[in-house]
């Protein structure tokens, strides 16, 4: 293999290779956050003269970056206005009964909203409405949640800016001299799959979703009732002091489980049913919702939060002050409190909320609660003024799930910003406006016509995905440049020999699948892109097809939690395990597998099939 030899004898080229190496194992061990691990690599390919630094760097001021981060602007402003309203009254109307017409809706309205609005705010917004919609018909929101964040996935793949991944390999594709993508570039293929999703969604036997909210030691399937996490003291005039556990007043009317009790320095755990209570305990409760708020307005129990200063604990004060309100937050993938508790980061003192329980889907948190470790996923139950819940709102660390009365200032504005979002796309497909400019035009328009405040255009934008996205890009330059792409493609092209073109075109499918899987999608295509790329010639289609191949193999995170954000959006409120992502996606993915080669080669269909 002349190309491999060629690899081994380039120095820039065995420096790729490591840094590449290295990328992919700080991807799958999730020491480092993705978007330190793209700096790092970045950093790297300039530290060892790889790549020149405006090379290097050269994906930060690209127009697709720019596009997206357009993007989370016109995004924000459309959710603020209340422009997918009537969205979430169809949700709720009558007729929409059962899981499997709701599902309907995700499938043949929400889809497609997604391919045109980033589906991460698309999952954010619907998801109190979901839940809802949930409590109100006794559905379990495991059900319906996961066929939300999959909708939105296919959906993704109808036009340009359904994804930031489609935008990286607009900007990979140029960088690599094949030009950029077209705002409807692959919606011919993308149709026919967003179709065929919808189809499995509807059809797939409703026994490979889980339901969560019926299972044996449930809380229930309502929201409102789901099993959160607190610490409690028990105050020296408590009518519990003296009784046991199994005796206690607190179990006989409250659905509670004592998961530990701490008495001075002493930790006790289960069984705990004849332990006798004495003033000052701190107990560790499993609790619902609704039996939480009884608790915090009764003098049986006290509330327990940690002082900011201290590792002290100091009874809860309940506010019941015009203004108060208490809601669910969730902490989102990427979100910069993950990794800390909520004593580090100083919780209350940072967003002026009180942070009354956890919920952290399937799993027991044994901790205390200052001192709990916060996981992307988790569920927070907050009680905060109404003002400092909208500020919130516009937090890219947390998404609050409840919705507020009113909250939504600009709703008045709902015509104008439908008419720039529908200009915005309008713009580019009939005039020779590029893309960047029509979003970048949008922004300004956004906020000349009151739909979005310049502040909140700046909160908008999510710089972890920007960062990585960035510096992803910087890859696929490196490996070209220094022959890695071409000696990958030379291995790959040797095991694919005697293949017929639609099976070369299936193994690189479900390669880039499968890869997705393990590190994130817009890894996957940053790697992926450029060895494909080289196979365009042996395979006798074009570059785009193969470039088509990656992207649409990088957009089926159907298979594991962390594939795709969307996921792990949802599987906390979902309450979802592992498991029941991998079993209700394989069989979307194995359809997926089987037909996206075979579109790919229908839009090319003037080429030849290699038999």
């Amino acid at each position: 293999m002349n190309e491999l030899q060629a690899v081994l004898e380039n120095p820039q080229a065995l420096i790729t290779l490591g840094v590449l190496l290295l990328a992919i194992m700080l991807f799958i061990s999730g020491v480092l956050a993705p978007e330190l691990t793209g700096l790092l690599s970045v950093s790297l390919l300039m530290a060892t003269g790889v790549l020149d630094p405006q090379r290097a760097l050269a994906g930060f001021g690209s127009p697709a970056l720019i596009t997206l981060m357009g993007l989370f602007a016109v995004s924000a402003a459309l959710f603020k206005s209340g422009a997918l309203d009537r969205l979430r009254e169809l949700i709720a109307f009558e007729s929409i009964n059962t899981p499997r017409r709701l599902i309907g809706i995700l499938g043949f309205v929400v889809a497609p909203i997604s391919g045109i609005v980033p589906n991460t705010p698309v999952v954010a917004s619907l998801l109190p409405v979901i839940e809802a919609w949930c409590a109100k018909r006794n559905v379990s929101p495991s059900r319906v949640l996961l066929p939300l964040s999959f909708a939105t996935l296919l959906g993704g793949t109808l036009t340009l800016l359904g994804s930031s991944v489609n935008l990286l390999v607009s900007d990979i594709s140029a960088q690599l001299g094949y030009g950029s993508l077209e705002l409807f570039s692959f919606t011919a293929i993308g149709v026919p799959i967003w179709l065929i999703g919808t189809a499995y969604l509807l059809l797939a036997p409703q026994s490979l979703l889980p339901d969560r909210g019926r299972e044996k030691g449930d809380f229930g399937s309502k929201p409102e009732q789901s099993g959160y996490f607190t610490e409690i003291t028990i105050p020296i005039d408590s009518d519990l002091v003296g009784q046991s556990l199994h005796n206690s007043r607190l179990q006989r009317r409250f659905d509670v489980d004592v998961l530990e009790l701490q008495r001075g320095k002493e930790r006790l755990l289960p069984p705990l049913a004849d332990r006798t209570i004495e003033p000052g305990d701190r107990l560790l409760l499993r609790v619902t919702r609704s039996d939480l708020l009884r608790l915090q307005q009764e003098h049986t129990v006290q509330l327990a939060r940690r002082s900011l200063n201290n590792d002290s604990i100091k009874p809860f004060e309940w506010v019941g002050v015009e203004g108060q309100k208490t809601v669910e937050v969730l902490l989102p993938s990427g979100s910069t409190l993950a990794g800390a508790s909520l004593r580090e980061l100083r919780f209350r003192q940072r967003h002026n909320a009180t942070v009354l329980a956890l919920r952290r889907g399937q799993q027991t948190v044994q901790e205390r609660l200052g001192q709990a470790i916060l996981h992307e996923g988790d569920v927070l139950l907050l009680q905060a003024p109404i003002d400092s819940i909208r500020g919130l709102q516009a937090s890219n660390d947390l998404l609050v799930l409840d919705q507020l009365e009113n909250d939504l200032p600009t709703v008045k504005r709902k015509p104008i910003a439908i008419a720039i979002a529908i200009a915005m796309i309008l713009l580019p497909s009939f005039t020779s406006l590029p893309l960047v400019a029509s979003v970048l035009i949008a922004v300004v328009a956004m906020v000349m016509g009151g739909c979005i405040r310049p502040a909140e255009v700046q909160r908008s934008i999510r710089l972890d995905v920007i960062l990585l996205l960035g510096s992803l890009s910087s890859f696929s330059v490196a490996m070209q440049s220094t022959g890695l792409a071409d000696a990958f493609a030379g291995g790959l092209e040797y095991w694919l020999e005697g293949l017929p073109t639609y099976a070369s075109l299936l193994v690189i499918f479900l390669s880039t699948t499968l890869c997705t899987q393990l590190i994130s999608n817009a890894a996957s295509v940053a790697l992926l892109a450029p060895v494909a790329i080289q196979l365009a010639g042996t395979l006798s289609l074009p570059p785009s097809a193969l470039l088509m191949t990656v992207l649409f193999g990088a957009s089926q995170s159907f298979l594991t939690p962390m594939g795709y954000q969307t996921n792990l959006m949802v599987f906390g409120p979902g309450r979802y395990r592992f498991l029941d992502v991998t079993r209700y996606g394989a069989g979307l993915t194995l359809l997926m597998t089987l037909t996206v080669p075979l579109l790919i080669l229908w839009q090319y269909q003037g080429i030849s099939i290699r038999p």
